[in-house]
This record gives C-alpha cells, sequence and structure tokens, in this order.
C-alpha cells in the first residue's frame, strides 16, 4: 500500500505540473520533493530511494538543452517525419492564408483574455447608422415575403430597382468606384436586419458584398478590371455570380474538374492568346439572372505559351454573360426559398487572358485567392443571415408562448416551455457575438480564416 501512494503523489505532482504548464525545472523539483516526503510518511524508503533514482534520470537528460535536442529532440522529429503525411501544396496554401486573431490564444490552451478586453469596441459610423435607420427601413417594409415565395418566385420589380438604386450591392466597393465603403459590422447589420424579413432578400445582398466578385476584384483586380467592373457592380448595372461549386465538387474546391487550357485562337481575324473553358457548376446563386460570371478553374499549359509549367493551379476569371459557348441552365429552386439559383456549363468557351481577374500573373494563384477572400464572406455574410433568422425566430417564439394559453395561463410560464425559450435565447445571445466579433475582426484588418470556418458551421446550424 506504501508503495502504491508514494507512486500515485508522484504522478499527482507530475500531473498537477503538466496542467498549470510550470518549467521542466519547477516539475523536477516539485515531482522530488513529493515523492520524497510521502514516501517517508509512509515508511517506504526502499521506494522512495527507487522512485528518486527514476525521477533523476528522467529529469537530469530534460535538463541539460544541448543533450535533450540532440539525443532525445531530433531522433523523434525524424520519427515523426517519416511517419507523418506530407501536406500538399493546395494545404499549405490554406494554412498559410489568412491571419491569427484571438482564437490562437483558444488554442492555446491558456488564453490571455486580456487581448480580448483590449480590442476596441465595434460601432458604426454616423453614415452607416443613418442607412440602416433610412434604406435599410424602408426596403424591409417593402418586403413582402409570401408574395416573394408563393406568387411570384422572385423579388418585385420595385424591390429590385430599390435594391440597386440605394447600392446594397456595393457596400463593400469603395466610394470612389461609386459605391458606399461600409465597414464589415455595417455590412453585418444591414444583412441581419433583412434576414429577419425575409431571407431570400438577405441572401440576394449577401452574394455581391462576398463572393461577388467584387471582393476579389478589390484585392486582385487589374486597375482596368476595377475601373470597368466596379463602378458597375456597386448600382447594379452588372448583376455578378461567382461559379465554383460543380456536380463532383462543393466545400474541396481543389477537387474541381473544371479546366481551361492555355491556347491561340482567331478572333476577329486575329491571332489572340486565351484559354479554351469547359466548366460545369451548379447551384450558383443569382446565376440566372447574372450578367459577369466568376469561374474557378483549373489552368494548363500543355504547349507553355506562359512559361515552363504545364499545370498551373486553379485559376480565377471574370465572364461576361454574352461570352459564346456559356450558357446559364433551368433555375434551380432549393427548399422552396426562391433567390436565384442555377446551373453554369461550357465546353471549349474560348476567352482572352484579359478575362483572368489579376491578368496572367495571377494565373494559378487561384486557391489563395478563394481562401483568403472566402473567409470575410463566411465571417460575414453567413453568420448575419443565420442571426437575423435566429432573432426573427427567438421573437416570434417568445411572443406567441406569451399569447397561448392553456389552463388559464400563459405558456410561456410553463417550465417546459421556459426551458426551450431559454436555449433559443441563450442561443440567439450567443450567435449575435459570434458575428460581431468576427466582422469586428475584419474591420481590425484581419482575415480571419478559422473564426469565419467556425462562425459559418455554428450560426448556420
Amino acid at each position: 500500500m506504501s508503495v502504491i501512494l508514494t507512486l500515485l503523489a508522484a504522478l499527482i505532482a507530475t500531473g498537477a505540473c503538466a496542467y498549470h504548464r510550470t518549467s521542466l525545472r519547477t516539475w523536477a523539483i516539485a515531482t522530488l520533493i513529493t515523492t520524497i516526503v510521502v514516501g517517508l510518511l509512509v515508511h517506504a524508503p526502499v521506494t522512495t530511494v527507487i522512485l528518486v533514482i527514476i525521477e533523476l534520470a528522467i529529469a537530469i537528460p530534460l535538463l541539460l538543452p544541448t543533450f535533450r535536442r540532440k539525443q532525445i529532440s531530433a531522433p523523434l522529429l525524424k520519427m515523426f517525419a517519416k511517419v507523418t503525411p506530407k501536406l500538399s501544396a493546395t494545404e499549405q496554401t490554406a494554412l498559410e492564408a489568412g491571419t491569427v486573431g484571438f482564437e490562437g490564444e483558444l488554442f492555446s490552451g491558456k488564453p490571455e483574455w486580456s487581448e480580448l478586453l483590449r480590442q476596441p469596441k465595434p460601432e458604426l459610423s454616423t453614415e452607416e447608422q443613418a442607412f440602416l435607420d433610412g434604406p435599410v427601413e424602408e426596403l424591409c417594409a417593402m418586403i413582402d415575403d409570401w408574395q416573394i415565395t408563393h406568387e411570384l418566385a422572385d423579388l418585385p420589380p420595385n424591390v429590385w430597382e430599390f435594391i440597386k438604386k440605394n447600392k446594397f450591392f456595393g457596400m463593400i466597393i469603395p466610394k470612389q468606384y461609386g459605391g458606399l465603403q461600409f465597414s464589415a459590422l455595417a455590412h453585418s447589420a444591414v444583412l441581419q436586419k433583412l434576414s429577419t424579413m425575409s431571407a431570400t432578400v438577405s441572401s440576394t445582398v449577401a452574394v455581391p458584398n462576398s463572393l461577388g466578385p467584387a471582393e476579389l476584384l478589390l484585392h486582385y483586380g487589374s486597375e482596368e478590371q476595377k475601373d470597368y467592373y466596379l463602378p458597375r457592380l456597386a448600382v447594379g448595372e452588372e448583376i455578378p455570380c461567382f461559379a465554383l461549386t460543380g456536380p463532383y465538387a462543393g466545400s474541396d474546391a481543389t477537387s474541381i474538374p473544371d479546366y481551361g487550357i492555355v491556347c491561340k485562337q482567331m478572333v476577329d481575324g486575329v491571332e489572340t492568346l486565351g484559354i479554351k473553358l469547359t466548366f460545369d457548376k451548379r447551384y450558383i446563386t443569382l446565376a440566372p439572372i447574372a450578367t459577369v460570371v466568376g469561374l474557378a478553374f483549373r489552368m494548363y499549359d500543355p504547349e507553355h505559351l506562359l512559361g515552363d509549367k504545364d499545370d498551373l493551379g486553379i485559376t480565377l476569371a471574370l465572364l461576361p454573360r454574352t461570352t459564346p459557348g456559356l450558357q446559364i441552365g433551368r433555375r434551380h429552386f432549393p427548399l422552396n426559398i426562391p433567390f436565384q439559383n442555377g446551373p453554369i456549363h461550357g465546353k471549349d468557351v474560348f476567352a482572352p487572358l484579359s478575362v483572368l481577374i489579376g491578368g496572367p500573373q495571377m494565373a494559378g494563384h487561384g486557391w489563395r485567392m478563394l481562401v483568403e477572400c472566402l473567409s470575410v464572406g463566411r465571417a460575414i455574410s453567413l453568420p448575419s443571415n443565420a442571426t437575423g433568422a435566429m432573432r426573427a425566430s427567438a421573437a416570434a417564439t417568445g411572443a406567441y408562448s406569451r399569447m397561448r394559453k392553456q389552463f388559464g395561463l400563459a405558456i410561456a410560464r410553463f417550465e417546459g416551455v421556459e426551458e426551450a425559450l431559454g436555449r433559443i435565447g441563450g442561443l440567439t445571445y450567443a450567435t449575435t457575438a459570434l458575428s460581431r466579433a468576427t466582422a469586428a475582426a475584419v474591420d481590425r484588418g484581419e482575415k480571419p480564416a478559422v473564426p469565419s470556418a467556425i462562425a459559418k458551421y455554428h450560426a448556420t446550424e
């Protein structure tokens, strides 16, 4: 029994040091003292001596940095390097994309909460608040979701016109290009408000302000592309969509089978260097009404017209709807929610290299572009839409539970219903905070890849 107690004391001391993340020196001293004291108290001198010798044999090599690195760490690193799967180029790009904010503290095991408290409180500007109090409220008053869903299967013409006129599609576009240049917080607040009235309207407004492709143009587009597209996108003269998802690739964007081959072709009697595209996309929001299509595909250069690489990698392009061979198929109708959605396909569609976002020099950089811009969209669009829907549902559920009476008492007073209402309120509060936090991170200049993924999953669930 004395042997077990002494051994248990040593293990408890080791566990306590591990939990508090003490230094190796502190661990060695604490474990030795605990072993000796407990061993003497339970009268187990032989066991104590054996345990002390074992602890010293473990501690001394670990406390000698040079010896530890050469004789322990290096061999272990080599062993793990052999059995650990190698990262692909796309996986490495995904890991390197984005930035790390306070969420890094959460994964450290011992968060420095003061870092969170030091972050400035996000606030709307006077102009942004005026937009929420004015055009957003007016748009909400115009929305009849029953009419949109069950009668028109689309937004009424006056709603479309109001959205375009008041630049709802240009919230992220700078003022120099005719946009509103709102903060991420304002962008989030607008979507939250709209989603309390209609998922169709909020989704329609969200897409051009997410991966629209205004976001891609702002970060990677050439000056010529920005000057041409951004003013038109801001006022709804151009309606964008982005074709990423296909029948066989969705979240795993690196597996897209769509491809483009660099080649030369006669266009209006002139030999033109371009790409011949073959693609099959579906579930593309705004596709049926889009005038410009953002396209993700894998680019190949078998004749080495651009360089010495055959496979250039994932590349992004902007194709006008009038491009010969580009076809937008029959409209999808997902979940009976009538936001515009449909398939896009084409075979051997030729386009000049000028359609590549950022120009030919950005060929093969599409994966990084997608990862970084998708993280911003995930941080705002999806959490905001989900939060607005939750807030509307919570308000409706709470109101009905006070109106509905049984046994002469509002059902909101029944404990079983109270528990459900409490969960609804708590989750809505938490999701609102999550949406606000991710939007604030974007406004601080971060590209929150990890928080946006967490926000997308938990808010939409």
